[in-house]
């Protein structure tokens, strides 16, 4: 029997190992993010459970595994760090302040899939996705440093910047060796024991290393641990607002869910390739949206598809949405009946779990073709990363969709003006027949013939103006409009420039193939009332036929009465 968001039960084995595996790798990520979020492990563990449990339920992408990715815990730390610095008397003021965006950033996610947002989401260029995703892994390395040294995390990444002198000179030693051992084992363990990773991930594996050997020899380092961890259900946050705070809001709520439908409509493609199915963005944006409104309501981190924990389900034997919401089921067992065990955990060993996942996110596949990919993409991707690192997450992706759309624009415009054709002589690049061509050469040059080919938009107008006003020895204009099948009003506009300079220097404007379409537009514009009726033609062959005439009709009629007798 078949359900809703591809559900069934003919894969149920399958599921469980896979929402069991998808949960091992989940439970050293959620901590570490909640972690770098600032608003403490539990608020991650919240986030995988929440977001995990109802995308993948009320979801379109039937194999994919949610919960707090890199570049929403990044977003989120901002957020967070922003609105509880508010209120440094009331911090949990500021955290419910906080909590309220995530609720709204799930509801602005569910107007996008109503609205049919996500085929637009999937439009934007690679090289924006690439500078941004890039921009997030480098925030992350960088926020991370200071606690893998065993020093308070800053939230923005100038800050970090500024806090390494000072982080490097008075390193903490038990934190350091703690980090160190972590950054061996995430990134040793997969290259050098593939068999071990697979029984079990290197995040956990790590986790796990690491707080034994804090238990055993550096309990009394003094080393930063995540400390007291809350267990059981989490109590309902109640969303408030002010009118003050409202337009900052709704702005960081349309950051979070911009980005938590772009993060997640893009593991939903990574998911296709790897179970060879089609997700449905829409379905997985409201799907999202409810995971994250109640992960908020909840004091959960904003969450999004996990491209490492889908691959790791769909890997494991997960097919369908039981695996993804037995992952989250099975993390709030842990929080459930374990969550005391996480209070030793080491700062540290969570900031070499989470470099690991900065160095992940880093589109390395791109930054390795740059030499092969085209410039304006390359410089497009760079300025992305450079904004998205040192300015703004919005004004980067803001900035990349208008270079994008600039540089679309332009070569728009060149192939609208490659199909342009101009000539008042017989020409390979102006397609002729054989009449065509004796009628120009017949003409000498006094017929101008300017063909133009396809649809027209604002960015070609003034080349259209600029390639008629180089001819400015002749006495008819003939402009073939037969591919034409729409003008924007800049091109328009453009027309009817160049066939007013025409007329008004005394020469005759003939029109060609004028369909009822753009006819219509035409009309309105008071362009073709320009035109006398009996100078629009169907035919090309026509128009040069009655061109050729009336050169023919004012050459006589210039030439000296001796000379004609």
């Amino acid at each position: 029997m078949q359900y809703i968001n591809g559900l069934h039960f003919k894969n149920l084995r399958g599921d469980i190992y896979g929402g069991l595996t998808a949960a091992v790798v989940a439970l050293p990520l959620a901590l570490a993010m909640g972690v770098a979020s600032g608003a403490g492990p539990i608020a991650g563990i919240y986030g995988a459970i929440f977001v995990g449990f109802f995308a993948a339920i009320l979801g379109g992408t039937p194999a994919q595994v949610s919960g707090p990715t890199g570049p929403m815990t990044v977003v989120m730390a901002l957020i967070f760090t922003e609105y509880t610095a508010m209120f440094p008397a009331s911090p949990e003021v500021g955290a419910a302040l906080a909590f309220t965006i995530v609720i709204m950033g799930g509801i602005f996610q569910i107007v996008f899939g109503v609205l049919k947002v996500g085929k637009y989401i999937e439009l934007v260029p690679h090289p924006v996705i690439s500078g941004f995703m890039s921009g997030i892994g480098v925030i992350i390395i960088l926020i991370q440093i200071a606690p893998l040294f065993g020093h308070d995390m800053s939230a923005r990444s100038m800050d970090a910047v500024r806090s390494m002198p000072e982080v490097f000179m008075q390193p903490h030693d038990a934190a350091l060796l703690l980090g160190v051992l972590s950054l061996i084992v995430v990134y040793g363990v997969p290259r050098y024991l593939p068999g071990l990773n697979r029984l079990m991930p290197s995040p956990l594996l790590a986790l796990i290393i690491g707080t034994v050997c804090y238990m055993l020899f550096m309990s009394a380092s003094g080393a930063p641990v995540l400390g007291t961890i809350p267990t059981g259900l989490p109590d309902p946050i109640m969303p408030v607002a002010s009118l003050d705070l409202l337009p900052g809001m709704i702005s960081s709520a349309l950051i979070l869910a911009a980005l938590g439908s772009i993060d997640s409509l893009l593991t939903s493609l990574v998911a296709d390739n790897v179970t060879k199915t089609y997700h449905k963005s829409d379905r997985e944006l409201i799907g999202q949206g409810i995971g994250n409104a109640l992960s908020g309501l909840f004091g959960g981190l904003p969450g999004a598809g996990a491209t490492m924990r889908t691959v790791v389900n769909v890997k494991a034997g997960g097919q369908t949405p039981i695996a993804g919401a037995l992952h989250a089921v099975v993390l709030l067992i842990i929080v459930l009946g374990a969550g005391g065990l996480a209070s030793e955990i080491p700062n540290a060993v969570l900031a070499g779990i989470l470099v690991k996942v900065g160095t992940d996110i880093i589109d390395w596949e791109y930054l390795g073709r740059l030499r092969h990919v085209p410039k304006a993409g390359v410089i497009l991707m760079l300025v992305v990363l450079f904004m998205t690192v040192f300015v703004d997450l919005i004004m980067a992706v803001a900035t990349g969709m208008i270079m994008a759309s600039l540089i679309f624009l332009q070569r728009v415009t060149d192939m609208q003006l490659a199909s342009m054709e101009i000539a008042s002589s017989a020409s390979e690049e102006l397609d002729m027949t054989a009449e065509e061509a004796k009628i120009l050469a017949d003409a000498e040059q006094r017929i101008v013939m300017f063909h133009i080919g396809g649809p027209v938009s604002f960015g070609a107008a003034k080349g259209m103006i600029k390639m008629v006003s180089v001819f400015d020895q002749y006495d008819v204009l003939v402009i073939d409009l037969t591919e034409v099948p729409v003008l924007d009003y800049s091109a328009s506009r453009a027309l009817d420039t160049i066939i007013s300079d025409a007329i008004g220097q005394g020469r005759e404007v003939m029109l060609v193939g004028v369909r009822s379409s753009l006819g219509k537009i035409l009309k309105k514009q008071n362009i073709l009332n320009r035109v006398h009726s009996d100078y629009m033609f169907v035919k090309r062959i026509g128009a040069l036929r009655e061109a050729l005439s009336f050169v023919d009709k004012k050459r006589t009629d210039l030439m000296p009465v001796s000379a004609i007798d």
